[in-house]
């Protein structure tokens, strides 16, 4: 059997080191000349852990990850604590691994390590996908076309190997947006941020921040509702001053935060409906190909690791008919997947209102949750999201 992997981001390199794992020959393409990934943050929950686990790396991951002591929910202006939720210690007993957030970076670093290198192709932008019912053609943008037994379409929410399946479709732009950056610790003053992974919510915003590089950074994004469009776009530097602007009236350790930022990039927030189909004949779909996920939940690239794992067992379990394997790994993940997207776009709603009495009704489902004392219960309800073991499934 040989694959081709479309996309080199964390979803793709854990779906190339599962193959090379199981020893099925694969090429990985990646459309940007050198494999390199942006400024940003990213958080593993158990679920995610579990995979890297599996191949081995949970224990560099663990190194280079930080590790909060909980998640955290406050108010924006008063600093309240709404709820609170035992992360460090308590999510391995209960769910078997812990949870870190990286610079996105380092986390590529670590997948990227167990990926054979003359399996990595750059600069290999995809504009087709066709097959012939024995194989699959992949045709790149510089006219070179490949061949395999089964192509995997890990390119993104613009996903060439999506539009080529299923047909060119744009994104829905769900009427929030984000600013993001990285605060360097010594910026701040000391002991302003508990080592927690916080999340304040607002009238029509929110913020979330967390450390990484062993508490040398912090991470942050804030997002708000804007009726303004705003680029889908990794790395499209925005405007300090209106980012301030927007914020001003936050509490202090807000503002001394993202006063203090070492860049300001402004992202605007894409999702889909959850996808009725991943696959077609020899190809298939994961990651933000096929569920595009808001950050509300952190699993994006969770769901995307879930995938990469599970399509490269499907694979590997099913040599002898890669189309019905493909399809046993699209049945296995569509309904989590699309609850976890859906569950995502519902946080957006909930972590902005603005109305007094629905802020006051969340307020107090919070307080409740908080009163049971239960160190296994979340605040968002989402233990059945970090309990699940895909290697196991």
């Amino acid at each position: 059997m040989k694959v081709i992997v479309v996309g080199a981001g964390l979803g793709g390199l854990t779906a190339a080191a599962s193959l090379a794992q199981r020893g099925i020959e694969f090429t990985l393409l990646e459309q940007s000349s050198q494999l390199g990934e942006i400024g940003a943050g990213v958080q593993l929950a158990p679920n995610a852990m579990k995979v890297l686990r599996a191949l081995g790396l949970e224990q560099r991951a663990a190194d280079a990850g930080f590790e909060p002591d909980a998640h955290v929910i406050r108010n924006w202006k008063t600093g309240q604590v709404l709820a609170r939720t035992p992360y460090k210690g308590v999510l391995s007993s209960t769910f078997g691994a812990a949870y870190y957030g990286y610079h996105r970076a380092d986390l590529h670093e670590i997948l990227r390590s167990a990926v054979p290198g003359d399996a990595l192709r750059l600069g290999a932008k995809c504009t087709d996908v066709r097959s012939d019912g024995e194989q699959v053609t992949v045709t790149l943008a510089d006219g070179t076309q490949l061949t395999a037994d089964a192509v995997i379409g890990a390119d993104g929410i613009h996903s060439a190997v999506r539009g080529a399946l299923f047909g060119r479709e744009e994104p829905r732009f769900t009427g929030n947006a984000c600013w993001r950056g990285m605060t360097p610790t010594s910026a701040l003053a000391p002991g302003l941020f508990d080592p927690d992974m916080t999340v304040w919510f607002g009238p029509g915003a929110s913020v979330v921040h967390y450390y990484i590089r062993g508490g040398t950074m912090v991470n942050w994004v804030a997002a708000f509702e804007s009726d303004e469009w705003a680029q889908e776009s990794w790395n499209s530097e925005g405007s300090r001053d209106e980012m301030l602007a927007r914020f001003a009236d936050w509490n202090p350790a807000i503002v001394s935060m993202l006063a203090n930022s070492d860049r300001y990039l402004k992202w605007g927030l894409f999702d889909r409906d959850p996808l009725p189909q991943w696959s077609k004949g020899r190809t298939t779909l994961m990651g933000d190909a096929c569920h595009p996920m808001l950050p509300y939940l952190a699993q994006g690239a969770c769901m995307a690791i879930e995938d990469g794992y599970a399509v490269a067992e499907a694979l590997d379990q099913g040599r002898s008919d890669v189309e019905a394997a493909l399809r046993g790994y699209e049945q296995a993940r569509r309904e989590r997947t699309a609850r976890v997207q859906l569950l995502a776009r519902a946080r957006s709603v909930d972590n902005h209102l603005r109305d007094e009495a629905a802020i006051r009704a969340r307020d107090e489902r919070f307080a409740r949750i908080r009163a049971q004392q239960d160190q296994g219960k979340h605040s968002y309800g989402i233990e059945w999201i970090y309990e699940h073991d895909v290697t196991q499934a």
